[in-house]
């Protein structure tokens, strides 16, 4: 009888627990969220030049991003030295506000980019102010910056604008594919030589990318073809072509 009476009280004890589950208060979604990301490169191409002079690149940053939609964050990599007047590190500092309108998204901000060093002992300081807009529709996605100070140091270059079209296919179980094509367009001095050309040179460059990732675990590996359509020494002063097609291999991590 003991037996029976405590098997009932047990079996309505078990009953009770999930209707007590099912009652409690959802967990709150945070405020905000701050996130990291680290990665080692073979080479590290901007707009699709080498900022390395082809050699690799560790690079990793910070994100804050607010409920509201606005977000700060801080990016930096490593340099070529010679081409950054002795500055061996770049960092970018960056902030906007997002929102997303059904499948649509929107992103409005501003971009600095800071070498440190740059400008000593009378040489010219090397440094970069952008605003962008970017847009996204599901898998593709656009932005485009303006210089609203004179590009990477180049005299009477401000006015310089970059337009990027990428999009990305997700196959699932970690893999991935992507592509983007680019449109630099030069103002004044940003209008640098070509190898064998002459000053000033062309006033646009477009780049290439294609390539494949893979992710587990946090971990993303990835490999990339990056070109452009021009033959760039910059100012590696080796008469390095810094642009033409490459090969970069990836692995970074997020956190």
């Amino acid at each position: 009888m003991k037996a029976t009476q405590f098997t009932l009280a047990t079996l309505v004890a078990l009953t009770a627990l999930p209707s007590l589950a099912q009652t409690a208060a959802p967990a709150a979604t945070p405020d905000y969220t701050l996130t990291g990301n680290l990665g080692i490169f073979s080479d590290y191409r901007f707009r699709g030049i080498s900022q390395t002079n082809k050699k690799p690149a560790i690079q990793g940053g910070v994100d804050f991003a607010h409920s509201s939609g606005i977000y700060l964050g801080n990016w930096n990599s490593n340099v070529d030295s010679s081409q950054y007047n002795g500055a061996n590190i770049e960092m970018d500092f960056y902030g906007g506000w997002k929102a997303t309108f059904g499948d649509f998204g929107l992103d409005l901000g501003a971009i600095y980019y800071y070498y440190p060093g740059t400008g000593a002992n009378d040489t010219t300081k090397i440094d970069n102010g952008e605003i962008y807009i970017g847009g996204s529709w599901g898998p593709l996605s656009a932005k485009y910056y303006y210089a609203v100070t004179d590009f990477f140091g180049a005299d009477d270059s401000d006015g310089s604008w970059y337009i990027n079209l990428a999009a990305t296919h997700d196959f699932g179980n970690g893999f991935g594919v992507n592509a983007a094509v680019g449109y630099q367009g030069l103002k004044g001095g940003a209008r640098a030589a070509e190898i064998g050309g002459s000053f000033p040179g062309p006033d646009n460059i477009v780049d290439y990318k294609l390539g494949g990732t893979y992710t587990i675990d946090g971990w993303a590996f990835g490999l990339a073809y990056i070109a452009t359509n021009r033959d760039y020494a910059g100012y590696t002063r080796t008469g390095t072509n810094i642009s033409d097609g490459t090969a970069v291999v990836s692995v970074t991590k997020s956190f």
